[in-house]
């Protein structure tokens, strides 16, 4: 099981970057409930190896698109991130001062943050792409104006699957002419 929840989502994390086409040095948001993974309610059944298993599939991924990983932290933590200090650097976050457990901040950000070579928390961000395993509710963290992406996966195992990509404010009325990659 642990080994179909890897494939699917770097499967899906894979058709979202071919469809959005993310730029290196780009931020991608994950939220991911593991619970809703294995076919239990939001926050009612944490598994670090489903966690586990989907930041091993999708590391790779963002590895070979030069993309950084904020993953996003569950309610308790107030959807806090974890990401890279060099990416906080680059993006001027403010880290704050908690370290993630499957019970507070959840085991998809556990997993990550041991994972990192050196992981930070921050409050915010504003990603340009996103994916949303189980109703996490990413949108708090992506950048304006968000833009649904349907790929072909609906589910990971039993967890409904959203993805995003953000695009920029069209701005300046019915005389303006926008670039068509926006539109």
């Amino acid at each position: 099981m642990f080994e179909d929840i890897k494939k699917q989502a770097s499967e899906a994390l894979s058709e979202l970057f071919w469809i959005a086409k993310p730029k290196v040095g780009d931020i991608c948001v994950v939220g991911c409930s593991s619970s809703e993974i294995l076919g239990k309610k939001i926050g009612k059944g944490s598994s670090v190896e489903a966690a586990d298993a989907v930041y091993s599939g999708i590391a790779p991924v963002l590895a070979e698109h030069g993309v950084f990983l904020a993953a996003q932290c569950c309610e308790h933590l107030n959807r806090a991130l974890v990401v890279e200090r060099e990416c906080a650097e680059k993006y001027g976050l403010d880290p704050v001062c908690v370290i993630p457990q499957p019970k507070a901040g959840g085991s998809f950000a556990t997993a990550a943050y041991k994972s990192f070579k050196d992981p930070v928390v921050v409050e915010f961000v504003k990603a340009h792409v996103g994916i949303d395993i189980g109703d996490t509710m990413i949108g708090m963290h992506l950048r304006h104006v968000a833009v649904p992406v349907r790929i072909s996966l609906k589910k990971i195992c039993e967890a409904n699957l959203v993805c995003a990509r953000t695009r920029p404010k069209l701005i300046g009325g019915s005389r303006a002419h926008y670039p068509e990659e926006t539109v």
